[in-house]
């Protein structure tokens, strides 16, 4: 799709006149006028004020001349599954999974590639096969590339550590010990709990990325526990195959 007609179908989409639109981008609504005619395409410094109103990427009101893949995890990319800088605006190069809130959240590439391998095999690409098309891919992406330049110096690993010991001191009966924790995007863990009062709650925003993990029960059984957290709080739950029946253990706050 051209410039003009995306441009033109998120305004209408959002019910906002050409007038409103020149506002929040602060240019006149002539010029919004040319856009959509397809007189003129707006700079670049116009598309990130775009991007940031309409939240998609410039690649996607480009009309998606790029193919765009994560530069730490290969995994191709679009604007559901984009990464987002500390002020929230989409960052074009990493998945929600590698990159949050302006946080890279693997530092290990070992530990990167157990994580894929687990989601790429199947009945024509086993895990030997996964393993190494990774470890051939992932050093010539970006991240991994510049990884001196952009790691932030074992800082984000601390924290890791640092929330794996809370958890640990909780002593859950049945919980094995902590040593491990992912990124998750909130929408694919955001399970909705029962409170004594009956009411039905949701603790997570599905757009955020947390760190977390699911672990089997030391006593065995049908029942995982399932592992949350962020810079505010810790989520213990327990739950059955797919996220069926969830109870929640422990909402505590950091």
């Amino acid at each position: 799709m051209e410039t003009k007609k995306i441009i033109l179908k998120l305004r209408t989409e959002r019910g906002m006149s050409q007038d409103d639109l020149a506002d929040k981008v602060m240019v006149t609504r002539q010029a919004v006028s040319r856009w959509e005619n397809g007189d003129t395409v707006p700079n670049i410094d116009t598309l990130r004020l775009l991007s940031k109103e309409f939240d998609v990427s410039i690649n996607t009101l480009l009309g998606e001349p790029r193919k765009l893949i994560c530069q730490c995890c290969g995994m191709p990319i679009d604007d559901s599954i984009l990464g987002r800088d500390k002020d929230g605006t989409l960052n074009e190069e990493y998945c929600k999974w590698c990159y949050a809130d302006g946080t890279y959240t693997y530092n290990d590439m070992d530990e990167l590639i157990d994580v894929c391998v687990k989601n790429m095999v199947n009945e024509n690409f086993t895990e030997e096969q996964a393993r190494f098309y990774l470890e051939e891919m992932l050093p010539k992406l970006d991240y991994w590339k510049r990884y001196d330049e952009l790691s932030d110096n074992g800082q984000f690993e601390e924290f890791k550590k640092q929330l794996m010991n809370e958890i640990n001191d909780l002593h859950i009966d049945g919980l094995p010990r902590v040593d491990k924790l992912n990124a998750l995007v909130g929408k694919y863990v955001n399970l909705e709990y029962q409170l004594p009062n009956g009411q039905k709650v949701k603790f997570l925003d599905d757009q955020k990325t947390y760190l977390g993990n699911q672990m089997e029960s030391e006593f065995g059984g049908d029942r995982c526990f399932g592992i949350l957290a962020d810079m505010d709080f810790i989520i213990i739950c327990t739950y059955e195959k797919d996220g069926e029946n969830p109870e929640l253990l422990i909402y505590k706050k950091r």
